[in-house]
């Protein structure tokens, strides 16, 4: 493996890189976002370009060709760093969320005896690791490249014991990897502890097919595969606890639907839409059985096919994770400018978050969230571009 590039943020085992390097990354592009923290540059033979950020060790861009191979920009985002880390309100644009993802009822849960409160920031609730969780930290980050020409960026963060009121000290490792030959984004997460603590993280890119500025993703078509059950949440986003069926329901995506189809019959509270876990490959109410160590299988498979008629542009998703929430963007209001000044209105993209299911430390129904000391958190996804 050859290192390309790096930029050390602190102490680290994975850098130690020299200044030379950390220049030579630069000359790559980092200063032409006018920013302090780098930016990574990711190619392929194909044309298709991601490039990640160490803070929230984010996915900033991702361009990828149409069918007249016309390469657009397929996800929303700041123009610059900087903003990553200012921004108000926070969108999650392109980040990794944990320690854990989405909502935890009233930011507090029991583990082996211990009651834990954590700071909320959703109401009463914690959302998304809480106000600086994995997306508002700046991790250690090198690009390097396998004998085959796969360019990837391997990113590190250690949460220390107590961040936002987590127990144990976790090690996280998120690795990119875009492979030379096929326009195909792989993304490890990788994860140890020295004490049990929840772990469900997940990456929070919002894709729109038609390209980041092209409108709103409502005439895109989406199959969730396997996905036969879903969990019904409150009008606070808590799951109820129920694995539900999603036959004859808005919820049904078994089969290639029409976002926009069915999207105003979707239940719930304002302000309307999609922002629910479904339970993938067919396990419904056995998942909590199926799954181990937060997983349902060692290899990523195929979760969920989005696809924009207009561009011809179509995305697999693939993971080992037992869920996935599809959230359409509800919540973007036109308020958050992104890249070339465009501001993203009401469903201007959606996320397709693969995870653990929400609330699951505190739902026995579920399947378990915990990681012990002598286990590994291993989340692999992958994202897969093509024509149709």
């Amino acid at each position: 493996m050859r290192v390309l590039a790096g930029v050390l943020l602190g102490s680290s085992v994975l850098l130690g890189l020299a200044a030379l390097k950390v220049r030579s990354l630069r000359s790559q592009g980092a200063a032409s976002w006018h920013s302090s923290l780098p930016v990574f540059k990711l190619k392929n033979a194909n044309g298709m370009e991601v490039h990640v950020s160490t803070f929230g060790a984010a996915i900033l861009k991702v361009v990828v060709p149409d069918k007249a191979g016309k390469k657009a920009d397929v996800v929303l985002g700041y123009g610059s760093v900087e903003e990553y880390e200012t921004a108000n309100p926070v969108t999650y644009f392109g980040v990794v969320v944990g320690r854990v993802a989405n909502r935890i009822a009233n930011a507090r849960f029991s583990l082996e005896g211990v009651d834990y409160r954590l700071l909320a920031n959703n109401g009463p609730n914690a959302l998304h690791g809480g106000l600086k969780g994995l997306h508002k930290r700046r991790w250690e980050g090198r690009k390097v490249a396998d004998d085959d020409g796969n360019e990837s960026v391997q990113l590190h963060y250690t949460s220390p014991e107590g961040e936002e009121g987590y127990p144990g000290t976790l090690h996280v490792h998120v690795t990119y990897t875009l492979l030379k030959s096929t326009n195909e984004l792989r993304t490890s997460i990788v994860a140890t502890t020295d004490e049990a603590t929840p772990v469900n993280i997940a990456q929070h890119s919002y894709f729109n097919l038609g390209g980041h500025a092209s409108g709103t993703i409502l005439g895109h078509t989406l199959r969730l595969v396997g996905a036969d059950h879903y969990t019904p949440v409150s009008d606070k986003l808590i799951p109820t606890g129920e694995i539900a069926p999603v036959a004859g329901t808005p919820f049904d995506f078994t089969s290639p639907q029409t976002i926009g189809s069915r999207i105003d019959k979707v239940p719930g509270a304002a302000p309307g839409g999609y922002d629910h876990n479904f339970v993938l490959f067919g396990m419904g109410p056995q998942a909590k059985f199926i799954a181990k160590n937060g997983m349902a299988s060692d290899k990523p498979k195929l979760a969920a096919t989005l696809v924009d008629p207009a561009s011809g542009r179509a995305m697999d998703v693939l993971t080992t994770a037992p869920g996935v929430q599809f959230y359409s963007g509800n919540f973007l209001d036109g308020s958050s400018v992104g890249k070339g000044g465009v501001r993203y209105g009401k469903h201007a993209g959606l996320c397709l978050e693969t995870q653990g299911f929400p609330n699951a430390i505190n739902e026995p129904k579920f399947p378990s969230i915990v990681l012990q000391p002598q286990d590994t958190y291993h989340h692999e996804i992958v994202y897969r571009f093509y024509n149709v």
